[in-house]
């Protein structure tokens, strides 16, 4: 049985875009969302932040930076956005995003889920190097996140950093002390992250980055806050090899546009590394990332 949602639609990018993003597994695509959008999104956001003064630990919608206290509320993430407030739904859905991601993935794309990082000025935690692939292999691997800036977005606002074409290389090692870590070595891997590339921008562009491309970000040193937007997509032919779909209807209503065989995943050569054991340490990517070694930004935890 074929399954179908959407239409097709025009072209969002440009072919030199394209082939930037086959090279280096990244681009900036600037003003994709209006400025009314954009202060919907802040708006929204700026909401959830002052619910925030009336918890003390994370919870099912927020994790907290530490020092969050009521008077002076430090939220890092907004988790499933999408789940929390219909803008965020809006915005997953935006035509331009899909556009650019038939483009770049395939006519048939899916949603996974969401997030919403969110650097306050002076200490917004950092995250350590990593791929979200090792997260969560598929069968093949035309899988990408979205990140909408909320924010201009500069280098001294710990702006995602992505390294130039490694993409198209191995899957590195997450682990730490046989745990996985969501994280990569930062000195063991013999990475070059000096040619790490900043993704900034105006409020209203979006990055778009493959699963496979190694990020990272350091703490927001400016006096400017930097809130991303991500969410993540796939080829809707790509099969979880780590976690398999808990809801047959659920997982098919994810599909946002284009039409597939739900039953014939597309399997491809790509390097897997499966996240087991799993993390010692349950939570957002922050709390996993604790127990990394050779830390590149500094635990992030800590921040």
């Amino acid at each position: 049985m074929l399954a179908s949602a959407d239409e097709e639609r025009p072209a969002m990018l440009t072919q030199d875009q394209i082939d930037a993003y086959r090279r280096d597994g990244f681009i900036i695509v600037p003003d994709v969302l209006s400025p009314q959008e954009i202060a919907e999104l802040r708006a929204v956001t700026d909401g959830f932040v002052e619910q925030s003064r009336g918890v003390s630990a994370h919870t099912d919608v927020f994790d907290l930076e530490p020092g969050h206290t009521a008077s002076e509320p430090r939220v890092r993430r907004i988790k499933t956005p999408h789940v929390q407030a219909e803008i965020y739904v809006r915005v997953m859905r935006h035509p331009k995003i899909l556009a650019a991601l038939q483009q770049l993935l395939s006519p048939a794309i899916r949603f996974d889920t969401s997030k919403l990082n969110m650097k306050s000025p002076g200490y917004g935690a950092a995250v350590e190097w990593h791929q979200d692939w090792a997260f969560y292999p598929h069968t093949n691997d035309d899988l990408a996140a979205v990140g909408v800036m909320m924010d201009d977005c500069e280098m001294e606002n710990g702006p995602l950093l992505c390294v130039p074409g490694s993409h198209l290389g191995p899957i590195h090692d997450h682990h730490a002390d046989g745990y996985f870590c969501g994280a990569i070595d930062g000195k063991a891997s013999g990475i070059d992250f000096s040619a790490a590339v900043p993704c900034t921008g105006k409020a209203g562009s979006i990055s778009i980055h493959h699963a496979r491309t190694i990020h990272g970000s350091a703490v927001n040193t400016s006096t400017k806050p930097r809130r991303l937007l991500l969410f993540q997509y796939s080829a809707a032919d790509a099969w979880p090899l780590a976690t398999q779909p808990g809801d047959w209807a659920e997982w098919n209503s994810r599909l946002l546009c284009g039409s597939f065989d739900p039953v014939a995943p597309r399997l491809a050569d790509v390097p897997v590394r499966l996240p087991l054991p799993g993390p010692r340490h349950s939570g957002s990517i922050y709390e996993i990332q604790r127990e990394s070694k050779n830390s590149f930004f500094g635990k992030a935890a800590s921040m």
